[in-house]
């Protein structure tokens, strides 16, 4: 290797996936509540901060971790927190009104297609309600996931999740969870 080693630029292209459990993911740090095998940080969510430091990853997966903490609002900002600007945040979670949703006792807090819309200063709740949050995120992409028997599908065609979305408002177990892939914004200035 020539020229100088960067620490900041280093951890830059670090990624976190939190609340892995038991799927490991090479080259990325692993994070879960419990030490199973291959996790490398054991650390309760719910203790803030988190001990990662500030701006430290490029990118961070949280699937099927978000709906099972207290405070999402908190999750988020600290989530911003340690992403880097420009850093890629994807979560997973069951949609509000699906069978996946109702089943898990230890479920605190239901997600629609609008949830993340709060976050993103180019959205209508965005710009009404900047207050809520100074964490700063741009939706890239959204995925609904249909289960139509006993396998997952993603749905991303735009004007298919409008039908669904429509259909879901209505009828349960329509979309059975749903991804967001967010960009970290700078750090917004309180209004």
């Amino acid at each position: 290797m020539t020229g100088s080693s960067d620490s900041s630029t280093a951890r830059s292209v670090e990624r976190l996936h939190l609340g892995c459990g038991n799927e490991i993911l090479p080259g990325w740090i692993n994070h879960d509540l419990v030490p199973l095998p291959g996790v490398d940080v054991v650390h309760d969510l719910h203790d803030y901060p988190w001990p990662f430091e500030d701006g430290r990853f490029a990118e961070v997966r949280m699937y099927h971790v978000l709906e099972h903490l207290e405070d999402p609002v908190r999750v988020i900002e600290e989530l911003h927190r340690i992403l880097a600007p420009g850093g890629i945040l994807r979560v997973r979670v069951p949609y509000w009104n699906s069978p996946d949703w109702a089943t898990d006792p230890t479920h605190r807090t239901a997600f629609n297609e609008y949830s993340f819309d709060y976050f993103d200063p180019e959205t209508y709740q965005g710009r009404e309600r900047p207050y809520y949050s100074s964490a700063r995120f741009s939706i890239r992409s959204k995925i609904y996931w249909i289960k139509p028997a006993i396998v997952y599908l993603p749905v991303r065609r735009r004007t298919l999740q409008l039908l669904l979305s429509a259909l879901a408002r209505h009828i349960g177990g329509i979309i059975w969870v749903i991804e967001w892939e967010l960009v970290a914004l700078p750090k917004a200035t309180p209004p």
